[in-house]
């Protein structure tokens, strides 16, 4: 807290009155300019930053310290003890605004009401104050507001009280003083008296002056803080004039010519070169604006056990030494306080500065998949990256497979062992008994074709569980679509063959065309060169190869993350590829339903038609399963099971319902696996056409007896040699008068 001090004019009575003795002039910093004579000033207490501007006062010097070194001391204590937010208050006009240009400035009074202020604010304890020298060490700007001011830290230009000063000023009584004009005015103020009656009102309290009064008894005293500064700024111009005098006036006493008049500006060269240890032992010095050096006392205002004190707490001399460990602070002992307007940011977080306000800022998290750059600047990393646990880099998305002890492919794994080892023993079984009539009526080429269909259903499996890379990419191209491409193919041409022949049959007993063994294995294959050149053309436009995909699994929260390592093949893609044996599933069923009519014991009309049924109800609940999970966390893994399960159950489907009855006869009941009587095509068609005529006559008749003569009439071509039901060209032509 500062406030205008008196400006001391310390020069030669001869020099401006002509009489001897000296003046002492009090004038304001507005009144130094050069002019007036040129007459050098010496200040005792005026410490306003205007005064070192030599272009405006250029004659002016001064034993205190500038206030530009108590703001530099000011700012260097606010940095010892970690504050940065500071608010400043300053008495109005050129001398408290500048104060604060450089740190802060208050007047005393100004200081108490702001004190006043914040306790009838019960703000007691919410501010930590610092003042400057106007406040310093004084008892009167903390009177009866000490617990408001508790903690204030304070500074001072280093001093020291003057020895003898108190015993010479003390013993001043109204005789013995003969040069203070202003003593008398002191002593009614002092002692709140009056010296003359006429100034005593009337009904007044104020008592007569006694002249018995004595000072330091009948009222207060301590010693002005500026005495040391009065008596150096004295001794100042004194050691000026010396060293004046002994170089003009050499080896004269009193004045000679050449100091008569004194030249002001002489003068000042003299007064700025003066160096000498002044009243309190510390040296006295000008630099070239006229500036004593920066010397300082910092204190704190205490509380200890109910009595007040300010207590010294360090000192400044171009820098600061601060001893923390002694200061106190209310409510929190030798804790120390913060005051900062916004704390520090943590990790991951990026500072937005308040505008006109650079200490204080918001701090803002980077968020998502951003890091953070500098303390102000948020990034989003890489595609292939997410943000470090602290957000202050990025390190690589984990990626993530299909792994073969994964729980998801439990089941797959499981199905597609089982149905391999199923596939196996019934090729063995077939193989075994190649030639026993029961492999011979189910069509054995075909029969192969179709077990190698399956058992690639099955082993495809491991393709889609396997480690994506270029060549199981490719294995999965080819055989994800193929092993069902081959089964219904295979089932397609049996069961349109079946069709064919009976419809012929209705109109003719000459045989349809391409019912040979040979006939039906190149129309198999034929519908599987389909898909083969559909997968040529396709690695033709789109090489097949692997990526990792880090759009699927990018979640909301970084951490939770994935890449996955999967093949180039989407969602659509599969469709495509499958979709050609869907299309080959869906015809197949749709002559097992035209062939529905066949008696069960004829020939697989009937088991290839509840293994269509079967198969489509598998294949209209995947795409659901399938394409809803699109968006789910869980998509690699459940799109992955739900293909190979459905892939797998169609064909255990096949597999169960077209061969395990055949491989239970031939093991099991080797009597039905013989041969039958032959009969004739006619016969054989005619039989068949005729059953459902006597579907419905059958329940007319007692015990179903037409429906049982007919199934026993049936049992025969059942079980016919090699080719099942159907004779050779030359059979059929020697029959065709048979009845």
């Amino acid at each position: 807290m500062l406030t205008r001090h008196s400006l001391l004019t310390l020069v030669p009575a001869s020099l401006l009155l002509g009489v001897g003795g000296e003046v002492w002039g009090d004038t304001g910093s507005g009144e130094l300019s050069g002019g007036g004579g040129q007459i050098p000033q010496i200040s005792y207490a005026s410490t306003a930053p205007d005064l070192s501007d030599n272009s405006r006062y250029d004659f002016f010097s001064r034993v205190v310290p500038s206030d530009t070194y108590q703001a530099q001391a000011m700012v260097d204590i606010v940095r010892a003890l970690k504050w940065n937010y500071v608010s400043t208050l300053a008495s109005e006009g050129s001398y408290g605004e500048s104060g604060v240009e450089a740190f802060m400035q208050k007047s005393r009074e100004d200081g108490e009401r702001v004190l006043e202020a914040a306790r009838k604010a019960n703000q007691t304890g919410h501010f930590f104050w610092m003042g400057s020298d106007s406040w310093g060490s004084k008892i009167a700007p903390v009177l009866h507001l000490e617990e408001v001011a508790e903690g204030a830290v304070t500074i001072l230009p280093k001093r020291m009280s003057v020895r003898g000063f108190d015993r010479y000023f003390s013993s001043r009584t109204l005789d013995n003083n003969r040069r203070n004009i202003w003593f008398a005015e002191f002593w009614e103020d002092n002692f709140h008296c009056k010296l003359s009656r006429h100034a005593l009102k009337k009904g007044s309290h104020v008592k007569k002056c006694t002249n018995r009064e004595r000072i330091g008894q009948d009222s207060a005293y301590e010693q002005e803080g500026k005495v040391q500064f009065v008596i150096d700024a004295v001794y100042a111009m004194g050691h000026a004039l010396h060293a004046m005098h002994r170089d003009l006036c050499p080896g004269r006493v009193g004045l000679c010519p050449r100091m008569d008049p004194v030249d002001g500006t002489q003068l000042l060269k003299y007064i700025r070169n003066v160096n000498f240890s002044g009243i309190a032992g510390n040296p006295v010095t000008f630099n070239e604006n006229g500036d004593a050096p920066g010397r300082y006392d910092i204190y704190q205002y205490q509380l200890r056990n109910g009595s007040a004190e300010y207590k010294v707490i360090g000192s400044w001399t171009d820098h600061l030494h601060l001893r923390i460990e002694r200061m106190l602070w209310p409510g929190s002992g030798q804790q120390l306080p913060r005051s900062v307007c916004s704390l520090p940011c943590q990790p991951g977080e990026r500072k937005k500065t308040v505008k006109g306000m650079p200490c204080c800022w918001h701090c803002e998290p980077c968020t998502g998949y951003q890091y953070q750059v500098d303390r102000y600047t948020c990034k989003t990393c890489p595609y292939d990256m997410r943000p470090t646990e602290n957000r202050t880099g990025c390190r690589p998305i984990p990626i993530i497979k299909l792994e073969w002890d994964s729980p998801w492919a439990v089941l797959p794994l499981f199905l597609a062992v089982a149905g391999i080892a199923a596939t196996l023993f019934v090729v063995v079984t077939f193989v075994r008994y190649n030639d026993t009539p029961i492999v011979k009526a189910s069509g054995r080429e075909l029969s192969y074709v179709l077990l190698a269909g399956i058992f690639l259903c099955y082993a495809t499996t491991f393709l889609m569980i396997a480690e994506p890379d270029l060549g199981t990419c490719s294995l999965r191209r080819i055989f994800l679509g193929l092993g069902m491409s081959i089964s219904y193919a295979a089932l397609l041409t049996k069961t349109n063959r079946i069709y064919r022949i009976f419809e012929q049959g209705k109109r003719s007993v000459s045989a349809p065309r391409f019912i040979s063994p040979a006939s039906q294995l190149a129309i198999t294959f034929s519908l599987i060169s389909l898909q083969l050149l559909g997968i040529c053309v396709w690695f033709v436009v789109d090489p097949s190869h692997s990526v990792v995909d880090f759009q699927d699994q990018r979640t909301l929260d970084p951490r939770f993350a994935r890449g996955v390592l999967k093949c180039d093949i989407s969602d659509l893609s599969l469709i495509c590829l499958l979709g050609y044996s869907m299309l080959l599933m869906v015809t197949c069923t749709v002559y097992a339903i035209k062939t529905r009519g066949v008696p069960e014991t004829f020939n697989e009309a009937k088991p290839i038609g509840f293994t269509m049924y079967t198969t489509c109800i598998v294949w209209l609940a995947f795409i659901p399963i399938f394409f809803g999970t699109s968006q789910s966390a869980d998509k690699l893994y459940i799109q992955t099971t739900t293909l190979t399960v459905s892939v797998s159950l169609s064909a255990s489907v096949s597999l169960g319902m077209l061969y395990m009855p055949k491989v239970y006869i031939i093991l099991f009941h080797p009597e039905q696996n013989v041969p039958k009587r032959k009969r004739s095509l006619k016969a054989v068609v005619t039989a068949a056409t005729m059953s459902n005529k006597f579907t419905q006559k059958g329940s007319f008749r007692p015990n179903g007896e037409a429906k049982s003569e007919l199934c026993e009439n049936l049992e025969a071509p059942a079980q016919a040699p090699e080719r099942g039901p159907f004779v050779t060209h030359q059979e059929i032509r020697r029959n065709r008068r048979a009845p």
